[in-house]
């Protein structure tokens, strides 16, 4: 089957976004011709279509058209539900409701077009994908020229708005990136990452952190935790009303995390082998000859999840089982359903990264954030283009959003590697890979697991995460948050916000059955992952009075120096 390329889709909606003229003819049905590749490109999707589905399809656009039109003749106002459009502005004039009105429906039909695409379910959801982002990206809230809030916040302040909506894009060229928050608010280590620790190492990979306890005893089991390296640490110690690690710390762990570099060109060809080897494993062994403790409570976020399993493995298979409990957030190890990031990676595409990096060099952190950026178009690029840019508003203080901007490069060979052998052709579970010189077979990882999955997970789709269950041997026990990737996980006690599923009666091997049979229980899911630390923590002793020891002396205060870096 000859369906056109998704990227091509975009690309020729990109040509046509500087022609308001072809813009507006294209979404109000103009025919496909010349001048109008894009929908050219839609009707070579629609050839692609049986001929009574496509009937039914324009059948239906023409009937709901010919209502809206009748509407508009009559003289009532279309009603509009959609958030985007709910204000006065957009519904006080019958013209401009029936510009929203005939976007919607516009959107709705080539929605339902793509959805009665003859293809295969990768081949559909790449179009699927690729025309969403065209429909996102046309709303009449993305210009000025059909933005009626806009055009009211122009007159109201004579021009001012257009003025300082024209500095704000200006000043997001020059940063590379749209701003989503008030960047001046917020500064690593004075009011982010402030919870109190001590460098311990550093090699070219990474800092480890020992925090300062805050309590007068402490499990004597130490708690290693990993955050994913495709971002920075501190997303886990945001802010101390909403840091996970202040938390941990405050419930009585000697906590221990892994900051890891923003890779320059000096990293250009450091390997997944490094990370699991020369981070992880080495950073175990420090921890180890810190505290005296051969076993420790081990944690893993997103990518840094399946990289401590990863080094969980390889270490058992060398013999040595050193958690003694095992936390994933939000954690593939089964890379069977990785939802609508499967639309970033096929053969080709893996293969052209390969080209360009498996023999050194950088994945560029701006990269990476505008593909996890594409994922929510409407949140993280659109609603920020109508406010700084056509309404000169400035950004809120925003922590997370904050963070979200920080990003980080991943080194060529590492990110091919994982591409490939995770997202590509699901090997990690398989126990054919071999990493650091080690068969890689997660079942035989000895320590019960604390598995968490968020709801609405864009990212990691919680049934993948509940997946884990069934590869990991351990007495293992799944629980559900609210939320989506970030903010599910990030969900501290203190505001008593959303809620969280559990199900401990039943041995489900599938999401489904596990979520029939759960309970639903209000507040932060944050004090059953403390039971599980507590009752995998040994005795309680006195914490240490100084961090590291004779040979792992205190490097610098925490956050340290390498979280601070920023991606070139």
């Amino acid at each position: 089957m000859n369906l056109p390329d998704p990227q091509a889709i975009a690309n020729a909606w990109m040509s046509q976004m500087s022609d308001p003229g072809q813009r507006q003819s294209w979404f109000n049905a103009a025919p496909a011709t010349e001048a109008h590749p894009l929908a050219a490109m839609m009707q070579d999707v629609g050839a692609h279509i049986k001929p009574d589905a496509m009937e039914r399809l324009k059948n239906a656009y023409l009937q709901d058209f010919g209502g809206l039109w009748q509407e508009v003749v009559s003289g009532k106002t279309p009603s509009i539900s959609d958030r985007r459009f709910t204000s006065a502005a957009w519904q006080g004039n019958p013209m401009t409701a029936f510009n929203v009105a005939a976007y919607l429906l516009n959107a709705k039909f080539l929605t339902a077009m793509v959805e009665t695409v003859e293809a295969n379910p990768q081949q559909k959801q790449k179009i699927r994908f690729a025309v969403q982002q065209i429909v996102d990206a046309m709303s009449p809230a993305n210009f000025l020229a059909t933005n009626p809030e806009a055009q009211q916040k122009l007159i109201e302040t004579k021009g001012e708005s257009l003025t300082k909506g024209l500095a704000n894009m200006l000043g997001d060229m020059g940063k590379g990136h749209i701003s989503l928050s008030d960047e001046s608010a917020f500064e690593v280590g004075r009011n982010l990452a402030t919870t109190e620790g001590t460098v311990v190492y550093e090699n070219p990979l990474f800092q480890l952190i020992q925090y300062t306890p805050k309590t007068e005893s402490v499990n004597q089991t130490p708690l290693l935790m990993v955050p994913p390296c495709i971002n920075k640490f501190y997303i886990l110690d945001l802010q101390p009303e909403n840091s996970l690690v202040r938390y941990a710390v405050e419930q009585g762990n000697t906590v221990f995390l892994i900051s890891w570099s923003n890779p320059d060109k000096s990293l250009a060809n450091t390997t997944w082998d490094d990370y699991v080897d020369k981070g992880v494993i080495n950073a175990i062994r420090v921890v180890q000859d810190i505290t005296g403790e051969d076993k420790l409570n081990m944690f893993g976020f997103c990518v840094g999840g399946t990289i401590v399993s990863t080094a969980l493995a390889v270490l058992a298979a060398r013999g040595e089982q050193v958690a003694n409990s095992l936390t994933l957030l939000t954690t593939f190890l089964d890379f069977n359903d990785t939802g609508v990031l499967d639309v970033f990676v096929d053969e080709a595409q893996v293969s052209m990264r390969e080209q360009q990096l498996k023999g050194g060099g950088l994945m560029p952190g701006r990269d990476l954030a505008s593909t996890f950026s594409s994922l929510r178009p409407n949140d993280l690029v659109w609603n920020y283009v109508q406010s700084n840019y056509l309404k000169g508003n400035d950004p809120a203080a925003f922590d997370l959003l904050f963070w979200n901007s920080d990003s980080t490069n991943l080194p060529g060979p590492m990110f091919c590697w994982y591409l490939r052998n995770t997202y590509l052709e699901n090997k990690l579970k398989t126990g054919k890979l071999v990493v650091a010189g080690e068969k890689v077979e997660l079942g035989k990882i000895d320590a019960p697991a604390f598995i968490y999955g968020s709801r609405e997970d864009h990212i990691v789709p919680w049934p993948s995460a509940f997946d884990s269950l069934n590869i990991l041997n351990g007495k293992n026990r799944f629980v559900l948050g609210a939320s989506g990737h970030i903010a599910g996980v990030i969900n501290s006690p203190v505001k008593n916000k959303r809620n969280y599923w559990v199900n401990d009666s039943c041995k489900a091997k599938t999401a489904e059955a596990w979520m029939d049979g759960s309970t639903e229980i209000a507040g932060s899911w944050w004090p059953e992952w403390a039971k599980f630390l507590n009752e995998n923590g040994g005795k309680k002793v006195k914490p240490k009075a100084k961090p590291g020891n004779t040979k792992y002396k205190p490097i610098e205060a925490a956050p340290g120096r390498y979280v601070k870096v920023k991606a070139d």
